[in-house]
């Protein structure tokens, strides 16, 4: 599992699709993207890995769908400003989805940080096949009791999304 964590140096331009988005974020914005390089890691112990990868470059959204293929590599997630042009500290993500790994976990979470001067982006990208559980997915960012944004994503099978499914070059993981 890779839930990774970046503050990017260039303005968001478009207006995602949240279920619910509150005044303390400026912009938002979902999609599928490619794995970026990471550069380290950071512990999240409310995770099934432990660990948050960190990158250094924003990877372009390759799709702004929510509907993402269940196949390794790919990632999907959030990219989000804060109103408070000094940001919002503490904020606590929480991935929901159905039932995976060992322990049948369906919930992650971890710390992070909103920037409030350029996009910061949160994604999850599957890295382990126990990580393909296909269903409703969803983002959700909380600070202090109140609800950030809350995003859905539907993780399908590749075949239900095939062009999407080989948009980062792992088809021959598709057979």
């Amino acid at each position: 599992m890779t839930i990774t964590l970046l503050a990017a140096l260039s303005p968001i331009t478009a207006v995602a699709q949240a279920d619910t988005m509150s005044a303390a974020i400026a912009s938002l914005e979902a999609g599928v993207i490619c794995p970026p390089p990471t550069v380290g890691s950071t512990p999240a112990p409310g995770t099934l890995a432990g660990t948050t990868h960190l990158i250094e470059d924003e990877p372009p959204f390759v799709s702004p769908s929510q509907r993402v293929p269940a196949v390794i590599g790919i990632g999907f997630g959030i990219k989000s400003m804060a109103t408070d042009p000094f940001g919002l500290q503490d904020v606590t993500i929480t991935v929901t989805h159905p039932p995976m790994g060992p322990t049948a976990a369906t919930t992650q979470s971890f710390q992070t940080r909103i920037d409030g001067t350029a996009p910061s982006l949160t994604f999850y990208q599957f890295d382990f096949d126990y990580e393909l559980v296909q269903g409703p997915w969803q983002m959700q960012a909380e600070k202090d009791g109140e609800i950030l944004f809350t995003t859905s994503f539907d993780v399908v099978a590749p075949q239900a999304a095939p062009d999407l499914a080989r948009v980062c070059g792992f088809e021959e993981l598709l057979s």
